[in-house]
């Protein structure tokens, strides 16, 4: 079985994050979305709240598991049976941070193996600080974040 893990912290999950899982689930029998659990971080939606978040946005797609971790990303990937990490770019700075990271994970450890799914195009300009801020200033979500969530993320961003 081919596994692989598509790490992040999703805070909150977009319609750019649901593009790379529904485009990586057709790579692979299985693929775990992880939620990163970052203690130098502050995240609007707890653990829970994003795995549910996830899981609903994810429902459509048979052969996703939403799972939720702390710790070293690599020590993750091999519990899962796995040594496959995908991350999404968006632009070419995503790219600079990203391939860094995948040099040190594979320095780490170095049977892992980083693949890259760049975002359609339709979708480059979402980030979740962005949907974030758009939310907090009562500007529209609508398309660029999952239906099961926009609620969830409008309400708890503008407050209402």
């Amino acid at each position: 079985m081919r596994i692989a893990v598509c790490p992040g912290s999703f805070d909150p999950v977009t319609n750019g994050h649901l593009d790379i899982f529904e485009r990586a689930s057709k790579m692979f029998d299985l693929l775990i979305v992880a939620v990163f659990q970052n203690p130098n971080k502050k995240p609007s939606f707890s653990m829970e709240e994003r795995v549910a978040m996830l899981e609903a946005a994810t429902a459509h797609i048979p052969n996703i598991k939403v799972d939720g971790f702390s710790g070293l990303l690599t020590d993750y990937v091999r519990q899962q049976d796995t040594n496959i990490i995908i991350r999404g770019l968006r632009a070419l700075s995503d790219f600079e941070y990203e391939f860094q990271r995948a040099l040190l994970i594979k320095k780490v450890d170095p049977v892992m193996e980083t693949v890259f799914i760049m975002t359609s195009s339709e979708y480059s300009c979402i980030s979740s600080s962005g949907i974030k801020e758009l939310a907090m200033f009562g500007g529209s979500i609508t398309g660029l974040v999952p239906v099961s969530a926009e609620d969830k993320i409008v309400q708890r961003l503008a407050g209402i």
